[in-house]
């Protein structure tokens, strides 16, 4: 019996003139990731060379024509050609319009790749917000990009911070308090911990133990400080639990992060997941976009301009977002 084939992994290279290119190359050499997957760079082989210049790394690049189609076993790295336009114009630190379009248009690329099949999950390395508004493209953050390139509605597919054994799904995202606070409805709460418990399974926990944190202080202390945990958690946590789900809550989210029995949180608002994140492992989480047919994941952290091009850049986010999915096939199993 043969053996099954490490899964191809695509890692989109990010913002060109950020620390995007280098982490995800450095990722790729890395003899961990290289155990665990067959990596592929999507992006611009030219920038990708240039970032591998700067960064003094030593790393043949094979350019491919197929997604699955393998580099040679001479340790090149696969690198799927996302053309990047007026590419002599690549500075390396600053905002530019061409590219905010060139990360998206890597992303793209390799989410197509996972609808077709080719490629088992992807990876995004650091976009930059600043250059994607100067290209005038609307956009939200990776699990909206995520659900638009794959038909979904942008509030359908959740963002779960991952760092260790802990997991943190948000049930809203990028939008003011007051915008968040009008999403947090019985039906988005019940979509949150069903995505929640569905990626779980994906990545192998049998029966995921989800615990749901409350939107108000001390989750409205019975009632006392708003009533969004006995009208809207409560009954979306109740109705996940009817249909089976190991779920319970909701708690405070000053309290909850404390508790071991648990495989994911699931959070109401931005802040609530991102200050723990941040807090407990500073650049090293990955975030994943759940809800969607293709797996998805990217870092926590920027495209760090302040640092590209000059060789410092740490991969270690990227890896651990690899690390994630690198045991998923094809099948899901």
């Amino acid at each position: 019996m043969s053996a099954r084939p490490l899964p191809r992994i695509a890692i989109a290279t990010g913002d060109p003139a950020g620390i995007g290119p280098e982490i995800s190359l450095k990722a790729a050499l890395d003899a961990s990731v290289r155990e665990i997957c067959r990596p592929l760079l999507v992006g611009d082989p030219d920038v990708i060379r240039r970032h591998a210049q700067a960064a003094g790394l030593a790393a043949p690049i094979r350019v491919v024509a197929q997604p699955d189609e393998d580099a040679a076993t001479d340790g090149a790295i696969a690198v799927l050609a996302v053309p990047f336009a007026d590419g002599d114009r690549l500075a390396f630190g600053v905002n530019d319009a061409i590219c905010g379009r060139a990360a998206l248009a890597a992303a793209a690329r390799a989410i197509a790749a996972a609808r077709a099949g080719t490629i088992d999950a992807v990876v995004a390395a650091p976009h930059n917000q600043a250059s994607i508004a100067a290209a005038g493209i609307a956009f939200d953050g990776y699990p909206g990009f995520v659900a638009r390139e794959t038909g979904l509605d942008p509030h359908d597919v959740f963002l779960m911070l991952v760092f260790g054994d802990t997991r943190i799904v948000h049930c809203t995202l990028h939008l003011g308090v007051a915008d968040a606070l009008r999403l947090v409805t019985r039906e988005r709460v019940g979509r949150a911990i069903a995505a929640a418990d569905a990626a779980l399974r994906r990545i192998g926990i049998a029966r995921p133990r989800l615990a749901v944190g409350g939107v108000n202080p001390h989750a409205g202390e019975g009632g006392l400080f708003g009533r969004e945990e006995i009208d809207v958690i409560a009954p979306a946590v109740a109705a996940a639990q009817a249909a089976g789900l190991a779920v319970t809550g909701p708690f405070g989210c000053d309290t909850m992060f404390a508790r071991k029995d648990v495989d994911a949180f699931i959070v109401m608002l931005h802040d609530q997941g991102h200050i723990v994140a941040k807090l407990l492992a500073p650049n090293q989480s990955a975030a994943f976009a759940i809800g969607s047919p293709v797996l998805f994941s990217s870092v926590a952290h920027g495209s760090a301009f302040d640092i590209a091009g000059k060789g410092i850049a740490d991969p270690a986010a990227m890896i651990e977002a690899i690390a994630g999915l690198a045991g998923i096939g094809r099948d899901g199993a």
